[in-house]
């Protein structure tokens, strides 16, 4: 089934007005609050905002993201009861590779102005508002679940569709226009898939949007293994298994999923604050991190072959 977000032109008739967010009165205030009971792996989309707006709230961040800061003001669910403490590495960590997928879409959109980015389990990340150019098309496809709380949180307008939607399942293509370009992230999902889903979902890309690009974050083989074998993450919630890992030097094995594939790149995290900030843009250099390290790939489709024109034809 897929359902998609209209304009909130013509939803005024069935639904209220997006509520804007208001700052909490008090530790323990819920008025107001749009409550949050996500479960399993969409709860992570809790988990993630919560470190992206710890980062964002420093006087210092590497990642400005107000309307993270609202979010969490905005949603109701005990975000350090449930998931500890905010660290703040893991926060700046987090924040940066946000950055990372930032100057992906911002790189397309130089390049596309017009063209359609689709986030592929975006949860209650807040990228378009740190991107938008006032031209680009946007699409999020995500669960029943959190979409619906994506929708009631945050406000969207007319270039922006949402669509419930797994994302192994290729009904969410159904009516995107590539003709100007597009663009599909998947930040904070791969991981999450078993192997075969994975070559699946990019070879499926790769074949429906010819002359597109595709980036996405992954997790090292070791890591892949230690949440399958129940390890907690920082602050001691549980991490859902993550079926996925992939090393770096693993990348190169992508080329083979379709032919379309042309290009397989490694992209950087961007230069943060102290030690960490300092090693995450060269991670990639250093023995000790080179191979157990998260990786953000970035893949280009080759464009369809030009049709040659039959002869008496104009």
């Amino acid at each position: 089934m897929i359902e998609e977000a209209h304009p909130a032109s013509q939803k005024a008739a069935s639904s209220p007005p997006a509520r804007r967010p208001t700052p909490l009165s008090g530790r323990n205030s819920v008025a107001g609050r749009v409550k949050a009971d996500l479960k399993g792996v969409p709860q992570t989309a809790l988990w993630t905002l919560y470190h992206r707006a710890t980062e964002a709230a420093r006087p210092d961040t590497v990642l400005p993201d107000p309307r993270a800061v609202q979010l969490v003001a905005e949603v109701d669910f005990p975000f350090r009861e449930r998931l500890g403490a905010a660290r703040p590495w893991v926060a700046q960590a987090i924040a940066l590779r946000a950055l990372g997928f930032d100057g992906v879409v911002r790189e397309f959109l130089a390049a596309h102005p017009d063209g359609t980015v689709i986030a592929l389990g975006e949860g209650l990340e807040t990228q378009f508002w740190r991107v938008d150019n006032g031209r680009a098309q946007w699409v999020t496809v995500d669960l029943t679940d959190p979409l619906a709380l994506r929708r009631r949180v945050l406000p969207h307008g007319t270039r922006q569709r949402l669509v419930a939607c797994d994302a192994r399942d290729s009904q969410w293509m159904t009516g995107i226009d590539g003709s100007r370009g597009v663009l599909v992230t998947a930040q904070g999902l791969m991981m999450y898939l078993q192997p075969a889903q994975v070559t699946h979902l990019i070879a499926t890309c790769a074949g429906a949007f010819p002359g597109g690009t595709m980036v996405f974050d992954t997790v090292s083989r070791r890591f892949s293994a230690r949440t399958r074998a129940g390890a907690k993450g920082p602050g001691g919630h549980c991490l859902p298994p993550m079926p996925w890992g992939m090393d770096a030097a693993d990348r190169a094995q992508l080329r083979s999923v379709h032919p379309a594939v042309t290009d397989v790149a490694d992209v950087p995290l961007p230069a943060g604050r102290g030690f960490l900030g300092y090693l995450a843009p060269r991670a990639a250099a250093l023995p000790l991190l080179r191979r157990d390290r998260p990786l953000i790939t970035r893949l280009r489709f080759a464009a369809a072959p030009a049709v040659a024109p039959v002869p008496g034809q104009p």
